[in-house]
């Protein structure tokens, strides 16, 4: 009888990856190159460290670190101790990051120069002590002196040791990550990915796209962005050079990708649009690429055909996955030619097809499964979708569900709106919490978009009800960017004659640009307290 294969951990993709390719570039960050071999040994010492000063009982280690070579050698050196990793971005307010520290049960955090400013906040509420480790810091200053219940390990005082321990026993089910998501509550709510869940996504990925050790990747999205987690392990997993995207290029790499020749491509498609409206995405203009992936937002077909005439020899592809389910969960290949365009729903590129391995369901109200073409809220269930909520059984127990007929299966319920063709494409409609009631009537705010889009001329648009009361709203406003020769009137007229009245945006509100969150993702929540008058 053949003994079943063993499993093969995140960090053992990286050490295959520094054994084949020692001398190769791993990583570019910050005006540095670091080969395999530099970063395994910068990984190396971190983990050493751990080991030598962890506490039982705490599988999570903190990190506060953004784009600098200790965030990388961060993430590989906690998992390389068989620890999962927290991100903390020092760019989040300090009350958010200290919340997220307190839910995650960290024990230990590693810290960056970028993150030393926010250290003595962070660390005067913590409500536990700490072992701090500061590999860029060669003693900890005051630190020591002013948080005498925590304990503080400089880089003078960091164990030595060149590569990571082998001492421990790969498991499937230890927690790779967890991260946090905003909350209904406003709450943050923590998820927890294992090890095997990221497992299946990166094997799927890397044989999809055929990702070899002379790829370049893009690093666009912050640690706290599961899609971050693609851009490390999928080019790591083969041997190839991960490029951070520098603060200042993030929303707009256009000379970034030129000058660093990239090959792999993966962005929010705000990206696309802020590229447009500053006249920096021109036919051929990114000749290198030869994968374009998108995610996090929908993707409308317009920006979609854009980005395919700038990288004309690019694959692109639109990806969809909530956190809950390993970064991203299903796909679909968008035609160079432009003819696929007439499949798109209200102008957004489908979501296409769950990957191999993995299972969606389309239900009604009742979770009973709906037939083809009919909209429903989309579930998924499979190897990358993870089982709840940190410490937290009552969310939990409200996403995650049996489904009638399904077995004891557990299913996410994603509340985005979908219909499924009968060959198994998936259409994105919307949020379940973006259809909205107008005066009794059931309102798809996309459907309006999709309008407003075609009246204004710009892909840049944003429809919200306002106000609501008891769920109810009384009305539409929108919101509208990149249009040039805006002109109210006749835009509220195109609208009139294709959407019945309590559809009609009741004001237009013309903007610069579309304020983002840490994400790169429209921010709808400050957009609601522009109407409210919170924000100027």
């Amino acid at each position: 009888m053949t003994e079943p294969a063993a499993f093969r951990s995140l960090i053992d993709g990286f050490v295959q990856s520094v054994n084949r390719f020692p001398l190769r570039e791993a990583l570019v960050v910050d005006g540095e190159r670091l080969t395999y071999l530099t970063l395994q040994r910068l990984a190396g010492k971190i983990a050493s460290t751990i080991l030598q000063h962890e506490q039982d009982g705490f599988p999570l280690v903190g990190l506060l670190a953004h784009r600098s070579k200790t965030a990388y050698a961060g993430v590989l050196g906690i998992l390389g101790a068989g620890k999962g990793y927290v991100p903390l971005n020092p760019k989040f307010p300090i009350e958010r990051t200290r919340r997220m520290l307190a839910l995650s049960g960290c024990g230990m955090l590693i810290a960056g120069r970028e993150g030393f400013r926010h250290l003595p906040e962070l660390l005067m509420d913590a409500g536990r002590p700490l072992t701090v480790i500061l590999p860029d810091a060669f003693d900890a200053g005051d630190l020591s002196s002013d948080f005498p219940q925590h304990r503080f390990v400089s880089s003078q005082k960091m164990t030595g040791g060149d590569a990571f321990s082998s001492g421990i026993t790969a498991n499937p089910a230890r927690i790779a990550y967890l991260l946090f998501t905003s909350g209904s509550t406003g709450q943050p709510k923590g998820v927890p990915i294992p090890q095997s869940n990221v497992r299946s996504y990166v094997q799927h990925v890397c044989d999809r796209y055929d990702v070899n050790e002379t790829d370049r990747f893009s690093q666009e999205f912050d640690l706290t962005f599961d899609l971050s987690d693609h851009d490390m392990f999928v080019c790591w997993e083969r041997g190839a050079c991960l490029f951070s995207v520098p603060e200042k290029s993030v929303l707009a790499p256009a000379k970034f990708i030129r000058e660093h020749r990239l090959t792999m491509w993966f962005s929010v498609p705000s990206v696309i649009g802020l590229l447009v409206r500053m006249r920096l995405l021109s036919p051929g203009c990114f000749p290198s690429l030869r994968y374009s992936l998108f995610c996090g937002e929908p993707l409308s077909a317009s920006y979609a055909q854009r980005w395919q005439e700038a990288a004309p020899n690019s694959i692109l592809e639109n990806l969809y996955g909530p956190t809950e389910t390993t970064i991203a969960i299903s796909h679909y290949r968008w035609n160079k030619s432009g003819s696929l365009e007439a499949e798109c729903v209200n102008g957004i590129v489908p979501i296409g097809w769950i990957f191999d391995g993995q299972a969606c369901r389309v239900i009604d109200a009742d979770r009973k499964a709906v037939s083809a073409g009919v909209p429903g809220e989309l579930c998924l269930c499979g190897s990358q979708v993870t089982t709840g909520y940190w410490n937290d059984p009552a969310r939990t127990q409200e996403q995650f569900v049996r489904l009638p007929g399904a077995g004891e299966d557990l299913w996410y319920r994603t509340g985005d709106m979908v219909q499924q063709s009968a060959d198994g494409c998936l259409y994105y409609l919307g949020r379940m919490d973006h259809q909205v009631k107008v005066r009794g009537y059931r309102v798809e705010l996309q459907e309006i978009e999709a309008v407003l889009r075609k009246a204004c001329g710009t892909e840049q648009v944003v429809a919200i009800a306002w106000p609501v009361e008891n769920g109810s709203a009384d009305g539409i406003v929108a919101f509208v960017s990149g249009a040039g020769g805006f002109d109210h009137d006749r835009v509220l007229d195109y609208c009139g004659r294709v959407l019945p009245g309590y559809m009609v945006p009741r004001k237009l509100y013309l903007c610069d640009e579309f304020p983002l969150n840490a994400n790169g993702k429209i921010d709808r929540a400050r957009l609601v307290c522009i109407l409210t008058g919170r924000e100027k």
